[in-house]
């Protein structure tokens, strides 16, 4: 079947509302929160949905929505902020009604809220107007399977109603914010880890739709909706949608909606921003430990508009005794310092504290001194990343005689000497899933999805043939695992040394490139034909592309900046500063950077599918100090060694890549606060073929 992407096919966390910086103070806001944790005749229970209402409801009224004005239909125990109450069971009469009642409600210049967390699907078209041959739906708590009599998933919500309704809403002139993270398309995945991440849909076979009524064939695209609108969506209507777990995955207090999770944490720290602002830096949010299965889109004639209300970001947080209300879902991390204070504006602390027992939502503060009964806390260094947790291997294979018993027995015997620097072999919650396939070991990230950009896509290590295989493996283990936790320590130094989520760039301007590649029959590459086109991220490449980032200096900090490469293999390559050359970029001055893509044949001749990452980062240049420069990250590096040119950024990140050699309470002696940090990463896709 072919795939589309609509105003409802994917849609994810998003609001509208009024202009730039806030809505208008005559127009109301009507907020329909949706949260699908308990099925009722599905066995396909969420954990997430009863979370993310907490999350959104709470965003809802920070951000100055009236608690009386939010509506909420979820599962029995969700979470929801003070003022707010679940209203009824998240049924399809509920939903059905509160959406005819916010049609009749809502005036024009009010804006109407609508948010769905729960499962999607598919099922066939019902009037002919869907391109893929099919209309998306969603499951309510209600829903059951398929009824022939009736041709459709009884209960279920089609795509189609919502349009209907939605139109409704904007013809009486008001404004319509649509948020759904769900599922809406089959993948063909073919395997998924469903300990370390949930998918949020339903196959249509489980439903009991007959595969003779899912059709191939494109009918007419439905028409756009009229009026001011906005959504996001949580993925791509050719992509799932997951949930992931904040801490112990055992507690279904600690699982969030990917998306939502992210967005909500940009929502809360930025007052003045537009949604398409708030989508690119979501979607920043959710790529930190890597390439994401699912890839945020949005649409809509107010993705420019202002984001309504205003926030107030937190650089402190509430504590009591020992206890902080703050946790992962601040970007929080084992092993943090924290300064602890005795009233918000107080500019003394009168403790200093380390983080540890992290939860979703709270931590603990250690320390010898006296704390304060009630206090606030802000972060003064961030914790260092936790060792990598790799699951057991799953077979992925078809029974085709394969025989993976040597590969079997070599990571058996990794696991019982726990050989690996920073990787735990075997864990029950995971950042990465193995897989043996085709005869070699892919490595899938925490969503669990295999081959995610196609066939072959997946990191692999082949060990047929390799002269010395238990070296070959540690080695690839290793990598992966200290890719991984580059990402995040970057992600955690971005957040600790800023005080919080950070949207904007601190003055380096970035643009990318691309001149069209022009390969030989022998691999090599000629001198391109044609000249050089702008993209953006993602950008997808060929064999013998050339890819050149441009960086202008707009700040008058002078800027010290480093640009890696990390390939499909998990090999981390320092492209700029070159050795002896300078990385500072001076106020006003541009610099260019060329990268040349190799992506040569895999064994049936074709180039591999797969995603690479390319990683700007920078940070504001400090008088009187040497210069910042972390090519030192890339490989081969003796990490021990990126400590000693001086600076608490250097120290924490050569710490980070260290981590049996450091205390996870590390002290940073290297000299001076953790300087500001800008993180940019571009997905860099490489295509199969042509």
């Amino acid at each position: 079947m072919s795939y589309r992407a609509s105003p409802l096919a994917a849609m994810a966390a998003a609001f509208v509302f009024g202009p730039f910086g806030g809505a208008a103070v005559w127009a109301d806001t009507y907020a329909l929160v949706i949260g699908v944790s308990d099925y009722f005749h599905l066995d396909a229970d969420l954990r997430g949905p009863a979370n993310d209402t907490g999350l959104v409801t709470q965003m809802l009224v920070d951000r100055g929505v009236a608690p009386a004005q939010i509506r909420l239909l979820a599962s029995d125990g969700s979470r929801h902020a003070d003022g707010v109450a679940i209203y009824a069971a998240p049924t399809r009469a509920a939903i059905m009604a509160e959406l005819d009642r916010l049609a009749q409600t809502a005036q024009a210049g009010d804006t109407v809220f609508f948010y769905y967390s729960g499962h999607g699907s598919q099922a066939p078209d019902q009037n002919g107007d869907e391109a893929g041959g099919y209309d998306e739906i969603l499951l309510p708590a209600d829903a059951t399977g398929w009824k022939g009599a009736i041709g459709a998933v009884e209960n279920a919500i089609v795509d189609d109603e919502l349009s209907t309704r939605f139109q409704t809403i904007l013809d009486r002139g008001a404004q319509m914010v649509a948020v759904l993270d769900a599922c809406h398309s089959a993948t063909g995945f073919r395997a998924l880890g469903e300990q370390s991440a949930a998918a949020r849909y339903v196959d249509p076979v489980a439903l009991g739709i007959p595969q003779a009524d899912l059709p191939n064939d494109a009918g007419p695209t439905a028409p756009p909706l009229r009026g001011e609108y906005a959504f996001l969506y949580s993925s791509q209507s050719n992509q799932r949608s997951f949930e992931y777990p904040l801490g112990d995955a055992a507690d279904p207090g600690n699982w969030y909606g990917d998306f939502t999770q992210s967005l909500m944490s940009v929502l809360s720290s930025q007052a003045h921003l537009n949604w398409q602002q708030a989508l690119q830096a979501a979607t920043d949010g959710m790529a930190r430990n890597g390439p994401a299965a699912q890839s945020p889109d949005g649409e809509g004639t107010l993705m420019q508009a202002g984001v309504f209300g205003t926030a107030s970001p937190a650089t402190r947080f509430a504590t009591q005794g020992d206890q902080l209300s703050a946790g992962l879902l601040h970007g929080l991390a084992e092993g943090a310092q924290v300064a602890v204070y005795d009233s918000l504006t107080a500019e003394t602390p009168v403790a200093t504290a380390t983080l540890t027992a992290l939860a979703a939502n709270g931590a603990t503060l250690h320390t010898d001194q006296p704390l304060p009964e009630t206090g606030y806390a802000a972060v003064t260094r961030p914790g260092l990343p936790q060792p990598i947790r790799m699951a057991t291997p799953i077979r992925a294979d078809a029974m085709d005689g394969k025989d993976y018993a040597a590969l079997q027995a070599l990571l058996a015997s990794l696991a019982q000497a726990d050989a690996l620097e920073g990787v735990r072999l075997n864990a029950a919650d995971f950042d990465m899933q193995p897989y043996l396939v085709d005869g070699t070991l892919a490595l899938a990230g925490r969503d669990g999805v295999l081959d995610p950009q196609g066939p072959g896509s997946s990191p692999r290590l082949d060990l047929r043939g390799a002269e010395y295989p238990a070296l070959a493996l540690s080695d690839f283990l290793e990598r992966a695992a200290r890719t991984i936790r580059l990402r995040q320590a970057l992600a955690l130094a971005e957040s600790g040394s800023s005080g919080g989520f950070s949207l904007f760039s601190t003055g380096i301007g970035q643009s990318l490139s691309r001149v069209p590649g022009n390969p030989l029959s022998d691999g090599a590459c000629a001198d391109p034909e044609t000249d050089a086109q702008d993209v953006s991220d993602p950008v997808s490449v060929n064999q013998c592309d050339q890819l050149w980032l441009t960086l202008k200096n707009s700040d008058l900090t002078a800027q010290d900046v480093t640009v890696l490469y990390v390939d499909r293999d998990y090999r981390i390559t320092a492209i700029w500063p070159e050795p002896g050359l300078s990385n500072r970029v001076a106020f006003g001055e541009t610099q260019e950077i060329g990268m040349l893509i190799q992506n040569p044949p895999g064994p049936d001749g074709t180039p591999r599918a797969g995603v690479e990452e390319l990683i700007v980062i920078s940070t504001p240049a400090r008088d009187g100090e040497p210069r910042t420069e972390l090519t030192a990250l890339a490989d081969p590096v003796q990490t021990r060694d990126l400590s000693g040119t001086g600076g608490a950024l250097q120290s924490y990140l050569g710490a980070a890549l260290a981590p049996e050699e450091t205390s996870r309470t590390l002290s940073l002696s290297g000299g001076g606060d953790m300087p500001k940090l800008d993180v940019k990463r571009y997905s860099v896709i490489l295509k199969e073929r042509e």
